[in-house]
């Protein structure tokens, strides 16, 4: 892939659409049937539906794009010859998935020079998928998506998925303000709250604790929905170990809350 103009990319997001939903019907085979259960190094858990649907995606991706480097949330990093990278979370919300609660996303997001250009967010359970690229703009199971209107923080709905986790990561305060400041809040888990911003579901949604494969995916649906995508000081990055999403016209007073 010598370059990334327009036809390249979409073709490279068409891929990825279809490897997300490819992955994702692999786990339904395990959804709601009581997979064993491990435990990882960091005290996370994992299945065989997790490890099994990023090999899927693996061997996949690399007969496709054998000289692409790919990062993998359980199968780690391959290093590739191109300035291409696949940054791959198989399932996105494993406590929902283990627990049978359909919330959970295969997330799927692609680099080229270090820029998260494409991404896809797939909900095997709810049958939905929403996907964007650079230039491309965001659709959601086939339509165009678009982040709401709501310009009021007041009448925000703010998304989360553990109230617990931001006392916990040092951010009990700035998360206190936010939820104090919104309209309405809900605690819908992972991948799944982004979507609904960049669908025009909710107007924020906030985590203190990110990885890279949590938020490779959501960067470019949320900027091409019309949203943004930062770290909790505002800086629009998907490398940050944290993660706030607007619907671009709530940012500043979002950033204002949560600065105090």
């Amino acid at each position: 892939m010598a370059a990334l103009d327009e036809k390249t990319l979409r073709d490279v997001l068409d891929f990825a659409v279809d490897s997300a939903q490819l992955a994702g019907a692999f786990t339904l085979g395990y959804f709601q049937a009581s997979p064993p259960v491990e435990l990882k190094a960091d005290r996370t858990p994992v299945t065989a539906a997790d490890r099994g649907a990023e090999e899927r995606l693996r061997q996949r991706i690399e007969s496709a794009f054998p000289t692409h480097g790919i990062v993998g949330e359980e199968l780690g990093v391959k290093e590739g010859s191109e300035p291409a990278r696949w940054i791959l979370d198989p399932i996105d919300g494993t406590f929902s998935f283990i627990c049978g609660v359909p919330l959970y996303a295969v997330l799927i997001g692609f680099e080229w020079e270090g820029e998260a250009v494409a991404g896809v967010i797939h909900l095997p359970a709810l049958g939905e998928t929403v996907y964007a690229a650079r230039g491309l703009g965001c659709r959601w199971n086939g339509r165009p998506a678009r982040v709401s209107g709501v310009r009021e923080l007041s009448e925000a709905r703010l998304v989360f998925a553990s109230s617990k986790a931001a006392a916990g990561y040092g951010k009990g305060p700035e998360f206190s303000r936010l939820l104090a400041a919104a309209g309405n809040d809900r605690g819908f888990c992972d991948a799944y709250g982004y979507a609904l911003v960049a669908t025009g579901r909710a107007e924020i949604a906030i985590d203190p604790r990110m990885a890279l494969w949590d938020t490779a995916a959501l960067f470019p649906v949320l900027t091409e929905a019309g949203g943004t995508l930062t770290d909790w000081k505002g800086n629009a990055t998907h490398t940050a170990p944290e993660a706030v999403a607007t619907n671009g016209h709530l940012f500043s007073p979002v950033m204002a809350t949560l600065r105090g």
